[in-house]
């Protein structure tokens, strides 16, 4: 146990040394500060729930119980509730269920699953679109850039929750338009970030002697900067992750996100909300899933800002 502590904590090409079994939670402790542990814990976890889904479940999380209306949890007091007739019947509801009796635990799991593939898939598109044209918009410059920067300008001083209004009014309420929805937002955040590297990266002497070998814009761009923005966008993207599932959150919770027929997080706090003195479980379990991983993305993405900046990892080692 001690050599694996050692091994986990010593820095290469530092000596080994013995560590008392006294000062195991303090180098456990040193080990935690210096890895993500608990958020890259949190966030495999609910992977984990996202995918398999369908075995952690214990119900359906569309299908109504009436009888259940409003079962406190499992582990409350009062785990058997009186329906109409007088009768006890058993709620099985391990957190407890919404006024549809459908199971909250059942329907926190598959909003995971929802809220996460949202978040994904819209941070991985608007990457890859504000990632080339910041590119583009820092390579070539001139006109081209002036026009990429003032559109962006425009875009910034829209306000987001009229388009998504206006967009869900018009082309109606579905997870491929919030997904387009948040991929707009996504992409023009990171153009001027993008751009600002790119234009210290192309005055770079190995870009100027790639031009001198002959080498195309496009390979330049993919060869030469698109390695040197990485570590920027994996900063940006995992820092932006929250972000997008508090927005997706607050459409769905406005009634203009993810349809209601499919759970997520946001509209079950929306359903909570007319009761939450007498039913407080049915928006407390998805806001706290809202917390939990916005937080843990947060603290990953400060994580490897620190490991991927040269000046704060010599601060840390």
């Amino acid at each position: 146990m001690s050599t694996q502590i050692e091994s986990l904590t010593a820095s290469p090409g530092s000596p080994k040394r013995k560590v008392s079994p006294l000062q195991y939670p303090a180098v456990v402790w040193q080990f935690i500060r210096r890895w993500p542990v608990i958020p890259v814990g949190i966030l495999a976890t609910l992977v984990f729930l996202a995918v398999f889904a369908d075995f952690v479940a214990t119900h359906d999380p569309n299908d109504q119980n009436l009888r259940s209306n409003l079962a406190r949890p499992a582990w409350d007091n009062d785990y058997y509730e009186n329906d109409r007739v007088g009768s006890k019947i058993e709620t099985r509801h391990l957190l407890g269920a919404d006024k549809f009796g459908r199971d909250v635990f059942s329907r926190v799991v598959f909003g995971t699953r929802v809220s996460l593939s949202v978040a994904l898939v819209s941070m991985i598109s608007g990457t890859i679109l504000g990632a080339w044209a910041g590119i583009m918009t820092g390579y070539y410059g001139g006109l081209f850039d002036e026009l990429m920067t003032r559109f962006v300008d425009v875009w910034n001083a829209l306000p987001f929750l009229l388009i998504a209004l206006v967009v869900s009014i018009t082309v109606g309420q579905s997870v491929t338009v919030m997904i387009v929805l948040l991929i707009m937002l996504t992409w023009v955040g990171l153009v001027r970030n993008v751009r600002a590297e790119v234009l210290s990266l192309k005055t770079r002497d190995y870009i100027a002697a790639s031009r001198i070998a002959g080498a195309s814009d496009l390979r330049i761009m993919y060869k030469h900067i698109m390695p040197g923005i990485t570590n920027l966008l994996l900063v940006l993207a995992s820092l932006r992750v929250g972000g997008l599932i508090l927005t997706a959150a607050s459409l769905s919770f406005l009634g203009i996100g993810i349809p209601s027929r499919i759970p997520s997080w946001g509209a079950m706090i929306s359903d909570g909300r007319d009761t939450l003195d007498e039913a407080w479980w049915i928006s407390f379990f998805p806001g706290l899933g809202i917390f939990l991983t916005v937080m843990s993305m947060n603290f990953l993405g400060d994580w490897i800002r620190d490991r991927t900046d040269p000046r704060l990892r010599q601060l840390q080692d």
